[in-house]
């Protein structure tokens, strides 16, 4: 039961850092969970433990881990289309 509210904490702060940044995830609901799941690791890792928990992720570092990784992710892509672009056959 655990891993299951993790997943559901996961997506809904993958969800939010999409609503927020404004930008899309790749790969819908299951791009959201990843985001929230990895972005709970990176603001947890770089910012701590702190604020309201939930589902064993805290939910502050979580939400701006996840901003970071959709901010960081949108930008490889869009770098990686702009030189699709570029390349000529």
């Amino acid at each position: 039961m655990e891993f299951l509210w993790y997943l559901i904490v996961g997506g809904i702060i993958g969800w939010l850092a999409g609503l927020i940044v404004g930008r899309d995830i790749p790969g819908g609901i299951i791009g959201n969970i990843i985001a929230g799941i990895i972005g709970a690791w990176l603001g947890g890792a770089l910012l701590g433990e702190w604020g309201p928990e939930t589902g064993d992720i805290y939910l502050i570092p979580a939400l701006i881990g996840a901003i970071v990784l959709v901010l960081v992710v949108s930008a490889i892509l869009r770098a990686m289309r702009g030189r699709d672009r570029h390349v000529t056959h």
